[in-house]
């Protein structure tokens, strides 16, 4: 552990006698670390701003106070600028494989259906949206004005997200969590857990419902049965705007992975990382085109 964040953590005030200080490992934006305290164990994640991603703390805050009320996250302990305390859920983090399994799936939509009905009415303060569509086109216009090693593949993903969000139609606006990868789901044996709300904000169901099919690699047919569970109506209803949103998710994922080739410090190959959603991008955008 990095001294000066042992120190950083000892001074917090919500702290009476911090021990046992270890980092833990994910967290592709920020740092988090595993603190124990009279008995008690928490999770401090460590991270300012990123306006090249969107990540406004305050939001975060708004919307992890939210969910903890409304009992789908960890309590919030204490927060200052670029800090978060919560406590710590003692329970298995998913794998891809773990949200494929059958007996996983179904908690997994119910929850996600929760947030999206229930997760509002807990908000105090404001929170932002979250429209893909205007996502992507905000890191496209960066990454060409950062000389990102990708120019000559922004301006047909450009035209991609163009078509892809006229392609959705009209949306249902919630407030979603906007990063439901595997590591974001947690399962303490009771019940199922969401963290990390850094990207929150009102947007589709859809992406949500997408984002989980398309960072978990669900097949056809868990799709169609997750957006049946989800609808309570034929999968057909929602399949060209889903797969639409599934290609946007891929396509947001893919920018950020761009995006944070250039400017995140934290030792994680972003490289390598984009070159995978690439591949998972191309293979759903022929299979929306094709629909």
């Amino acid at each position: 552990m990095n001294e000066q964040l042992i120190r950083q953590i000892n001074v917090l005030s919500c702290f009476q006698d911090p021990q046992d200080i270890t980092a833990l490992s994910g967290g592709l934006t920020n740092i988090n670390v595993l603190v124990s305290d009279v008995g008690n164990k928490y999770v401090v994640r460590l991270g300012e701003d990123i306006p090249e991603h969107g990540v406004m703390r305050w939001n975060e805050l708004a919307v992890s106070n939210a969910a903890s009320s409304a009992g789908f996250s960890p309590n919030v302990i204490h927060n200052e600028p670029g800090v978060l305390v919560l406590d710590f859920i003692d329970g298995k983090t998913f794998s891809e494989d773990d949200v494929r399994d059958p007996d996983n799936l179904p908690h997994i939509v119910n929850l996600i259906k929760q947030v999206h009905s229930e997760l509002s009415n807990h908000v105090t303060q404001p929170v932002l949206a979250f429209w893909p569509f205007q996502v992507n086109r905000n890191y496209i216009k960066r990454l060409i004005s950062d000389n990102s090693s990708h120019q000559k593949t922004l301006p047909s993903l450009l035209k991609h997200n163009t078509k892809l969000e006229s392609a959705t139609g009209r949306v249902e606006m919630v407030i979603g969590h906007n990063d439901l990868l595997a590591a974001n789901i947690l399962d303490d044996g009771k019940k199922l857990w969401l963290i990390d709300w850094e990207y929150a904000g009102f947007n589709s169901p859809l992406f949500d419902l997408a984002g989980l099919a398309s960072n978990n690699s669900l097949s056809e047919d868990q799709e169609r049965a997750m957006l049946t569970q989800y609808f309570n109506e034929g999968a057909d209803v929602q399949w060209r705007s889903y797969l639409a949103m599934k290609c946007s998710s891929l396509l947001r994922e893919t920018l950020w992975s761009m995006t944070s080739e250039i400017h995140s410090d934290l030792d994680v190959d972003y490289a390598q990382y984009t070159s995978e959603n690439m591949q998972r991008l191309e293979s759903a955008f022929a299979d929306f085109v094709n629909t």
